[in-house]
């Protein structure tokens, strides 16, 4: 028997509620709604509430165009016009116990807040580094700005550190963009994002443009920080099956809305809404079985499946 959380919020289950209700929420989205202001106006995202949990993997899954990034700007008040947040809240609570209300932050609170609470990996990151300026200076920018206290050697150090946590070599640290490969690119990104030790990150398509084996490397990566610093992450992809390996949590946006937010293993088991479940069945099977889909390896809450 299934149960919604509102009568108009998303589908979710009995398991749903019993898996958050101890949970420490670390960013809580309510009722946020985002327009691009063309004519006519275009409703990004319309009415979503979410909350992320300190430690865990929410994904956010859904097509091109649903408002899967748009949401994510939102939340991190990276919107840009013609984008602007009509209305919402959005409450960053920190670890030392205090609450941030991120919508009415503005100029050094705001800079302040950014990658210090809670940084992103871009989508298309592996093309973000500037291609002119060293592996080093780009990640001493991240620290002179915003711990102006560290000197030169305190920040060489902590970015070779840097380096080493993401698993590439710190002799890299004088290296520019074009002589690194795309997963190493990706790899410095996400660095760069852990420069501060953030407690939530937001990762938009973190694995696009890159091969089997290197996406495989960087999850394993992300999942191993993940489980050493607890820090949480919303892990934006319309890659459904790649969700249900790595997520704690699944949210499905459809035109702007959460359509349906359970665990990855009610997901993978018991889909509700007819979009999720189409989703589900749009990916080819390793198996020759309509759905036989999950890979192997780093599975957490979906069931263990063995592909043939």
């Amino acid at each position: 028997m299934t149960a919604t959380a509102t009568p108009t919020g998303p589908l979710s289950s009995p398991t749903h509620a019993t898996h958050v209700a101890h949970l420490e929420p670390v960013l809580t989205a309510r009722h946020v709604s985002i327009e691009y202001e063309v004519d006519p106006p275009v409703r990004a995202v319309d009415d979503v509430s979410l909350t992320l949990h300190r430690g865990e993997i929410l994904g956010l899954a859904g097509e091109s165009g649903c408002g899967k990034t748009t949401l994510a700007y939102g939340l991190n008040r990276l919107l840009k016009p013609p984008a602007i947040l009509r209305s919402g809240e959005v409450t960053f609570h920190d670890a030392n116990g205090s609450d941030t209300d991120v919508v009415s932050l503005t100029g050094d609170a705001l800079r302040a807040f950014r990658w210090d609470k809670v940084s992103m990996v871009f989508q298309g990151a592996m093309n973000s580094l500037n291609p002119v300026i060293s592996v080093r200076k780009q990640l001493g920018d991240v620290l002179t700005t915003h711990r102006p206290q560290m000197g030169r050697k305190e920040r060489d150090a902590r970015s070779a550190e840097l380096l080493e946590l993401v698993g590439v070599d710190p002799g890299r640290l004088d290296s520019f963009a074009h002589e690194l490969s795309g997963g190493m690119r990706q790899r410095v990104m996400i660095a760069m994002a852990m420069a501060l030790n953030p407690q939530v990150m937001i990762m938009d398509e973190p694995t696009t443009a890159l091969d089997v084996v290197v996406q495989r490397g960087i999850l394993r990566e992300i999942m191993r920080l993940r489980e050493r610093f607890n820090f949480a992450v919303v892990f934006i992809t319309h890659d459904l099956p790649l969700l249900l390996e790595i997520s704690d949590r699944i949210a499905v946006m459809r035109t702007g809305r959460i359509v349906e937010l359970d665990t990855s293993a009610s997901i993978y088991a018991r889909a509700q809404h007819p979009y999720t479940r189409q989703l589900l069945n749009s990916f080819p099977s390793l198996t020759g079985d309509r759905g036989s889909f999950v890979r192997t390896g780093v599975s957490q809450d979906a069931p263990d499946q063995e592909a043939s």
